[in-house]
């Protein structure tokens, strides 16, 4: 693509969506795809770059923070974008229930992402997993002390928890989940019972949980395993992982709760089979170790690698949940967290 043309479409994409910081690559005269991404750079340019290498499509990517399904409403039939890429299933099904994607039928996508981390009707998929653990202080929390989802409501552990918003989508989901599995009252007790035991008001994100254990503001946290992975890596952090030890919730019964990132066409791709190639890319084993690798996280592919400190973890129990139905809970999820004051 000329100078002037790529200049064009740069500005194009900067305006797309509230929020955004444009970083637009490898743009060329040839074949192409369209991204909206919540999904940061440092994670997703490697495996665009590596498809871009095989395949000879540019992939063209507009990096979002906020504000993406309202731009691709408005956008309608005439928005650019071919896929869209979120970091939990929560931002995940809102756009494919405001009925901006589209059914995919592919048996490569259905051989490697399993049944429950993908749409029954083929509007979504799961590119990765990540669990929703219990941290807790190595100096004050005894082993075994809190095993399950269900202790965090336990009043021994009043004034000892620390979570970032009730409302946050990660904690939404999690609700969402223990909706399913105990309906909506026990849920509301447990979510009311786990905000009378927190040592402060909810703040920050999941890493700010882990650095307050450390300094002694509460003894356990709720967080995505894969922040302990960035934290066990950056230097500056690594104290703050140190200061904790991991638990993988529920074990003896479902499972720990999984959320994950995923992926959808837009109802409208212009480029559709090269859309369609690029899901299918990032669902083999090839870019699914490259996301475990890079980030930590859980590929939904089965017998994928996994990054060193994740694996000295362990295996564990996954809650099988479909997260189609987690999806449906959601927003009765919220309602309780405001029913119970979560963030008051």
């Amino acid at each position: 693509m000329k100078h002037a043309a790529r200049k064009a479409f740069t500005l194009l994409l900067g305006g797309l969506i509230l929020g955004m910081s444009p970083l637009v690559e490898n743009l060329a005269a040839g074949e192409e795809v369209n991204v909206y991404s919540y999904r940061k750079p440092q994670l997703m340019q490697p495996l665009f770059d590596t498809f871009t290498a095989d395949t000879g499509i540019s992939v063209n990517v507009v990096f979002a923070k906020k504000g993406m399904l309202e731009k691709l409403s408005s956008e309608g039939a005439n928005s650019p974008a071919d896929l869209v890429f979120t970091v939990d299933i929560g931002r995940l099904s809102d756009i494919r229930n405001a009925g901006l994607t589209q059914k995919v039928q592919s048996d490569v996508l259905d051989s490697n992402i399993p049944e429950n981390m993908r749409d029954p009707d083929h509007h979504w998929y799961g590119l990765t997993s990540r669990a929703r653990i219990i941290v807790v202080s190595r100096d004050r929390v005894q082993d075994g002390e809190v095993m399950r989802y269900e202790d965090l409501a336990d009043p021994r552990l009043k004034g000892r928890i620390c979570t970032r918003s009730g409302k946050h989508p990660y904690m939404v989901a999690l609700t969402a989940s223990m909706i399913a599995h105990l309906g909506v009252e026990e849920a509301e007790r447990w979510l009311a019972g786990l905000k009378s035991n927190l040592a402060r008001t909810p703040e920050g994100n999941d890493r700010s949980q882990v650095k307050a254990i450390r300094e002694g503001v509460c003894d356990i946290a709720v967080i995505n395993h894969y922040y302990m992975y960035k934290m066990i890596v950056d230097p500056e952090q690594k104290l703050w992982a140190d200061a904790v030890k991991v638990v993988f919730p529920n074990q003896p019964d479902r499972g720990t709760h999984m959320n994950i990132s995923g992926m959808a066409m837009t109802k409208h791709a212009p480029n559709r089979e090269n859309a369609l190639r690029l899901m299918e890319f990032l669902s083999t084993a090839r870019a699914q170790e490259m996301y475990a690798q890079v980030n930590g996280e859980y590929a939904v592919k089965p017998g994928i690698p996994l990054a060193d400190p994740v694996q000295a973890w362990g295996e564990f129990k996954r809650d099988d949940l479909g997260l189609i139905d987690v999806a449906n809970n959601r927003a009765e999820g919220s309602k309780i967290a405001d029913r119970v004051a979560y963030n008051e």
